[in-house]
């Protein structure tokens, strides 16, 4: 995977030391497979072996390669060419990962150790947390199982994007030339596209080879319902720990089946943070006047040189106070998610599992350090999907089980008003002993509304009396006066007026 992908720096936060710069730039080795392609042409062109020394390769192969070149110039299904992607992903993931670990294909008994575990993992967390179970099948998935099952949901979040960088590459020509070059700005367009393709399909493909289940960046990836693990995964990422795997597999089973709890009976949440993101994305700017100033220098003859452009980074995001509040939101409600998942896995697992403790300190130091799966989604679209404020948030979560019970505690996922806010990060405590609002008096009154049709006013003459069994008292035709509270033979609510004013029930 390659250090910026289309032209995104990765934001650098205040604070942040030599290592984590270190480290993404350690992960900068193209895919981490031994440096792939990183341009669209040298990945077609070397995945049929005429990319490499002395450009060897049948004339088949040739063949293929120009008629997948054709296909790339003509795809019109948007910003992102997602066939090349797919492509791309799933050559990533043959290749193998970065300890040269191949894909497998995943047999019955890891589909029967996967459902056991997350069946286990349902029974446990039922005793810890009101809302019911979410999955409603547990599946165990292949690198390139993963690849497929979570595509659409990437397209989603990086298409708002890579729109924008297509139309600043047609914007910078002037109106009559964009008239004129009409045919070379469609290939442009398809060539842009193509770029994307390729190095989200590089992302995404290294990225199937460290994921261990559907939920590892916060965001629900998979379709809905379906807990996933990735046993091959969860193998590597179990050795040197010292714990038996078993208990490594039952661990991020609780973990899976707690996010899908969550993103399965809070009806708003997958919208809202899916949603928080393409708007996060969409206010990204592109700086026209640098990407003018590149066109113009392009080499025509180094075709390459568009995409080493592209990597120098002509992204920044509005330093304006709607786009920090935006990164603000986003990175609370990961927060928030991820910390309850943490609270409600510990308080599931502690009794269970001896190893919960350090497993559960793993898993949060690989989420805070932004391991690949941060590093990669930084990459595509420029924003970090850590959740910086985990600890505090699953220290506000567990206080909150503790002061109002699990009912309590789960009670605030109903509204998104409700929850915390990262001011409430700040102070957990004032959050969980401040006086909750008190609704009992407000719904007499709705209560008392509603059962008050037998208080309206009528426009009769006479007594003003209701009568028989009608509920209503009538308006006299002059002054005002109580009801005398006393109902009638036969009339359990009604009142009579005093004269001339209006009738009351009792």
């Amino acid at each position: 995977m390659s250090e910026t992908p289309f032209g995104f720096g990765l934001p650098e936060e205040p604070g942040d030391d030599d290592s984590g710069k270190n480290k993404r730039e350690g992960a900068g080795d193209g895919a981490g497979r031994g440096g792939p392609p990183q341009n669209p042409l040298e990945a077609m062109f070397g995945s049929f072996g005429l990319g490499g020394p002395g450009g060897a390769g049948s004339p088949a192969d040739l063949g293929a390669a120009f008629q997948q070149l054709g296909q790339m110039l003509s795809y019109d299904g948007g910003p992102v060419n997602w066939d090349l992607a797919r492509d791309v992903a799933r050559q990533t993931v043959a290749r193998g990962d970065s300890g040269g670990t191949a894909d497998r294909s995943v047999g019955g008994q890891d589909h029967a150790k996967v459902a056991e575990a997350v069946r286990l993992a349902d029974l446990w967390l039922d005793g810890v947390t009101t809302l019911p179970s979410g999955a409603s099948s547990a599946v165990a998935w292949s690198r390139a199982e993963w690849v497929e099952a979570t595509l659409p949901t990437w397209k989603k979040l990086v298409d708002p994007v890579a729109e924008r960088v297509g139309n600043a590459m047609g914007e910078v020509l002037p109106s009559e030339m964009q008239a004129m070059a009409g045919p070379l700005l469609g290939m442009m367009r398809s060539m842009g596209g193509a770029m994307f393709g390729t190095q989200i399909g590089q992302a995404v493909g290294t990225l199937a080879g460290e994921v261990l289940g559907a939920t590892d960046v916060g965001l629900p990836l998979g379709p809905a319902g379906k807990a996933a693990l990735l046993p091959a995964n969860i193998d590597t990422f179990g050795e040197g720990l010292g714990v038996p795997l078993e208990e490594v597999r039952l661990y991020l089973a609780l973990r899976e089946a707690a996010h899908q709890r969550l993103f399965e009976h809070v009806p708003w949440l997958r919208s809202h943070l899916l949603g928080a993101v393409e708007g996060y994305a969409r206010g990204i700017t592109v700086d026209s006047s640098r990407l003018e100033d590149m066109v113009g220098q392009i080499d025509p003859s180094r075709p390459e040189e568009l995409q080493e452009k592209l990597q120098q980074g002509l992204f920044q995001p509005e330093d304006t106070p709607e786009q920090k509040a935006a990164l603000a939101r986003l990175e609370t409600a990961l927060a928030l998610v991820e910390g309850w998942v943490d609270a409600v896995v510990h308080a599931a697992a502690s009794g269970h599992l001896p190893s919960a403790d350090a497993l559960r300190e793993t898993l949060r130091r690989r989420r805070a350090t932004g391991g690949p799966a941060e590093q990669m989604f930084a990459s595509l679209v420029g924003l970090e999907l850590r959740p910086r404020r985990l600890r505090d948030a699953a220290r506000l979560w567990a206080s909150l089980a503790d002061a109002r019970g699990t009912d309590g505690r789960d009670a605030l996922w109903s509204h998104p008003d409700l929850l915390p806010t990262a001011v409430d990060l700040d102070d957990p405590d004032g959050f969980v002993h401040r006086e909750q609002t008190d609704f009992s008096e407000l719904d007499k009154l709705l209560g008392s509304a509603a059962a008050g049709e037998g208080d309206g006013t009528g426009n009769g003459t006479g007594d003003g009396g209701a009568s028989g069994n009608d509920s209503r008292g009538g308006t006299g035709s002059g002054g005002s006066g109580a009801g005398d509270e006393e109902p009638r033979d036969g009339d359990e609510n009604g009142g009579k007026g005093n004269g001339d004013g209006p009738g009351r029930g009792a």
